[in-house]
């Protein structure tokens, strides 16, 4: 099962991707969800395949909601994630109590 989609970006929340069919484009995403995600701004093509790999996506879960509602959305990562990636650093306070 071979599917080419285009990936939009949320100029909202960065992050938050919206993988659609590129045939359909944004036709069959449901209009409140455009309110909330904003514009999409068009990040690129590819082809998704289920050997593929997706970095931060289950490609199976992907390719499952492409065929059942047309779209899926990818969230962005908790807050927590970014944090446990800082430096030690910058995680320390520098200022005195």
């Amino acid at each position: 099962m071979k599917r080419i989609c285009s990936i939009y970006k949320s100029p909202r929340k960065d992050g938050m991707y919206l993988y659609v069919l590129r045939a359909d484009a944004l036709k069959q995403v449901p209009a409140s969800l455009l309110s909330a995600f904003g514009t999409p701004v068009h990040a690129f093509d590819m082809v998704l395949t289920p050997e593929r790999t997706l970095a931060r996506e289950d490609i199976h879960k992907v390719l499952e909601n492409l065929d059942s509602q047309s779209y899926h959305l990818q969230m962005p990562p908790p807050e927590e994630d970014y944090i446990e990636h800082l430096p030690e650093e910058l995680l320390r306070r520098n200022d005195p109590v």
